[in-house]
């Protein structure tokens, strides 16, 4: 299980593609979020495909970085662009994920790492508790960001998609919000699998929620006429 990281690797990389290529005929600053935000999530399965085969304290804090503090912090804020009208309010919100994303690679980065030998027949998630050592402001900083991201994307998808549902309108942006939903939720599954002892679900997880993802993106920015010729949609991930 551990090669699953290979794999979504791979994905992360065709969707965070799509993204940007959306955003170069499209524009809007959502897409562009999103496709930062993939840029860590590729980040964070690479590192840890890598740490399967050598070490190095920088791919570990590479990998904590991305997979633990910024992937869902920058999706999330993604979606605030997506949703919020208020351009003043998605502003400072943005520029304060800049200044704690800034704090927050300060702080990983300087962070000594321990005595403690990586061994690499174990995942890095079964281990990095005992090599990266983490302060109080780490763990403080990436509860903020996780819990932000992670109720930001999954509730901003969530909404869209039963705004649609509502509305009668947008079949495929419905269910395509639903399973990016799903998706999201799967990497924020980890952190219970590695309490539960279930380090190796981690790789699993991770790649399910690209996959999910991906498909949801696909099936919701794809052509597809109306459910009822109704009003205009809302927003979505078009």
């Amino acid at each position: 299980m551990h090669y699953v990281s290979i794999l979504s690797t791979i994905v992360t990389l065709f969707f965070a593609v799509a993204v940007f290529e959306r955003y170069r005929r499209r524009k809007g600053a959502h897409l562009l979020l999103w496709g930062i935000g993939l840029v860590f999530y590729g980040l964070g399965t690479l590192t840890e495909a890598i740490m399967l085969f050598t070490f190095h304290p920088l791919a570990l804090k590479i990998w904590y970085l991305t997979g633990a503090m910024l992937t869902a912090a920058w999706l999330g804020q993604g979606t605030l662009h997506l949703l919020v009208r208020k351009r003043g309010v998605v502003t400072i919100l943005f520029a304060l994920l800049v200044v704690v994303s800034v704090i927050a690679v300060a702080l990983v980065l300087a962070a000594p790492v321990g005595p403690v030998a990586y061994n690499l027949n174990e995942p890095a998630s079964a281990q990095y508790k005992e090599i990266l050592v983490r302060s109080g402001a780490i763990t403080f900083f990436t509860i903020l960001l996780n819990i932000n991201g992670t109720l930001t994307l999954v509730g901003g998808a969530i909404y869209s998609a039963y705004i649609f549902w509502r509305k009668h309108v947008l079949a495929d942006r419905m269910i395509g919000n639903i399973l990016i939903a799903v998706g999201a939720m799967m990497p924020a599954m980890g952190g219970t699998f590695i309490r539960a002892g279930l380090a190796d679900w981690l790789y699993l997880s991770e790649f399910l929620g690209a996959v999910i993802m991906y498909v949801g993106f696909l099936r919701a920015t794809a052509s597809q006429p109306a459910m009822e010729p109704q009003s205009a949609a809302p927003a979505s991930v078009s």
